[in-house]
C-alpha cells in the first residue's frame, strides 16, 4: 500500500516520488498537505530546517520536479546579495514557461522593483492560477542581507497578492532568525537526522548490478558499524561505501570466498576501513589516490604533499606583520631600543621591577600597540629593507581593530593619528 496519497496529484507521480525519496515518506505527506491542490492558496511561507544531510534540498527538488509544479530554486550562498538573489528569482520565473524565451533580465535595486517586475512576470507567465513556490536554499544568508530582506520574503504573498508560497530551507533553528520587527512567522517544519536503518536502506538502494542485493547490504552493514558514530552525513557515507567496496569484493574476485563468508571479507576490509577513519571529512587524497593506496597497501600519511595542513602558508610579509604585532603586544614599550637597535648604548642593570610588571605579560594578555610602532618592529625584523607599500598598508588593515584568531598571536592594533 503506497503511503504518499493525495486526490490533486496522480497516484502513478506519487508512486514514482516514494521511491525516490525514501525514508522521508513523512514528511513528503505533510508538505503535500500543506501545498494543496495547484489552484489552492498555500501557507505564505515554510521554514523547514534539520541539520547537513538530513535530505532537505533533495526533498524539495524531487518533490517539485516530479509533480511538476511551478518553482524558483535558489542557492543565498551563490546570491549572496539582494540584487543578485531578486534578480536571479526574476531570471529563473522567466523561464518557467517553455512556449516564449526568456527575455534580458531588467535591473532589481530594491525590494518595491522586485514587486512590481513580480507581479507583472506572473500575468506575463500565465501563473496567476497556481501556486509558485519559491525556494531559498541556505536561508541563513539572508540574515547577513539587508534588515528588510527577510520579512520582506515572509509577507511575499501578502506584498504581491499572489499565490506564492516561500520556502526556507536552513541548518539552523528559526528562533535565530527571527528579525526585532514586521516578521509574519512561518509555519516551521523539522527534518530529523536519518537513522542507522534509513542509512542502511538508502545506502543499499546503489548496489552494483553485478552482485545481490543482500551482498552489497552486508557490506553496508559493516560500513556503518564502523563509521557511524563518527559520521552521519549521507554524502560522505556514499563516498566511503563506493571507495572501499572494490577492496570488500577482492576474496570474491579472487575465488578465495563467496559472498556469504562474512567473516573472510570483514578480515579483509577490516584495517583498510580503519585506514579511511584517518580522512574521513577531511579530503586529504582523492579517490584514485587513495585507491592507488590500497592496492600498494600504505598508510594514509605516506602519501607526500598532500595534507592540506602543509600548505597553509601565509604571504611573506603577513607573517611578519603577525609577529610585530606579537612582539608589540606583550613587551613594554621601553624594550623596544634594547631588543630592535643594533647599536642602541650602554644599558644600566636594575632589580627594580613595577609591580604589575612581575606577573607574566603572557597572563596578562595583549596589550594595545600604536601602528607606528607595529611598523617600526616590522621594519627592524626584516632582513631586507622594506620600502612602506600599498602591499603592507592592505594587509595591515585587514587586521586593525580586529583581535587574531590564533592563541598565540592575540593582538588588538589601534591606529594612532598622524
Amino acid at each position: 500500500m503506497p503511503n504518499l496519497e493525495h486526490p490533486a496529484y496522480p497516484a502513478a507521480a506519487l508512486l514514482h516520488l516514494e521511491g525516490l525519496v525514501p525514508c522521508r515518506e513523512s514528511q513528503v505527506s505533510m508538505l503535500l498537505s500543506i501545498f494543496g491542490e495547484r489552484q489552492q492558496f498555500s501557507f505564505p511561507s515554510i521554514f523547514i530546517y534539520g541539520h547537513t544531510s538530513s535530505g532537505k534540498t533533495y526533498v524539495m527538488q524531487t518533490l517539485l520536479k516530479t509533480l511538476q509544479l511551478p518553482h524558483v530554486f535558489v542557492n543565498c550562498v551563490e546570491c549572496f546579495t539582494s540584487r543578485l538573489l531578486l534578480e536571479e528569482i526574476l531570471i529563473q520565473l522567466q523561464s518557467c514557461s517553455c512556449e516564449t524565451e526568456p527575455t534580458s533580465p531588467v535591473p532589481c535595486d530594491t525590494f518595491n522593483d522586485f514587486v512590481r517586475l513580480f507581479k507583472q512576470a506572473l500575468v506575463s507567465r500565465g501563473l496567476q492560477d497556481q501556486t509558485l513556490y519559491i525556494v531559498l536554499d541556505r536561508a541563513e544568508q539572508l540574515r547577513e542581507m539587508e534588515a528588510n530582506i527577510l520579512p520582506a520574503f515572509l509577507r511575499l504573498q501578502e506584498l504581491t497578492d499572489s499565490n506564492v508560497t516561500v520556502v526556507l530551507l536552513s541548518e539552523i533553528v528559526w528562533e535565530l532568525f527571527r528579525p526585532n520587527v514586521g516578521c509574519f512567522d512561518p509555519l516551521t517544519l523539522y527534518f530529523p537526522d536519518y537513522s542507522i536503518g534509513h542509512l542502511q536502506k538508502i545506502l543499499s538502494q546503489n548496489h552494483p548490478p553485478e552482485y545481490t542485493a543482500d551482498f552489497y547490504a552486508a557490506y553496508i552493514n559493516i560500513l556503518l558499524g564502523v563509521f557511524y558514530m563518527v559520521c552521519r552525513d549521507l554524502k560522505e557515507l556514499r563516498h566511503l561505501a563506493a571507495l572501499n567496496f572494490s577492496k570488500y569484493c577482492e576474496p570474491v574476485v579472487r575465488g578465495e570466498a563467496n559472498e556469504r563468508d562474512t567473516r573472510k571479507l570483514w578480515k579483509n576490509i577490516e584495517p583498510h576501513l580503519k585506514k579511511a577513519m584517518q580522512t574521513v571529512y577531511l579530503r586529504e587524497i582523492s579517490s584514485s589516490q587513495w585507491e592507488r593506496l590500497q592496492h600498494d597497501g600504505g598508510e594514509p600519511g605516506q602519501l607526500k604533499g598532500l595534507s592540506a595542513h602543509t600548505h597553509v602558508e601565509l604571504p611573506y610579509y603577513s607573517k611578519f606583520l603577525l609577529i610585530a604585532a606579537y612582539l608589540a603586544s606583550y613587551n613594554p614599550v621601553r624594550t623596544d631600543k634594547r631588543f630592535f637597535l643594533k647599536h642602541h648604548g650602554k644599558i644600566k642593570k636594575t632589580n627594580f621591577m613595577k609591580k604589575h610588571e612581575k606577573t607574566s605579560n603572557h597572563l596578562l594578555g595583549p596589550k594595545p600597540f600604536p601602528l607606528d610602532r607595529l611598523l617600526a618592529i616590522l621594519y627592524s625584523i626584516v632582513d631586507k629593507r622594506v620600502a612602506p607599500t600599498a602591499n603592507i598598508f592592505s594587509q595591515e588593515s585587514s587586521t586593525r581593530g580586529k583581535k587574531c584568531k590564533f592563541p598565540l598571536l592575540q593582538m588588538k592594533i589601534v591606529s594612532v593619528a598622524t
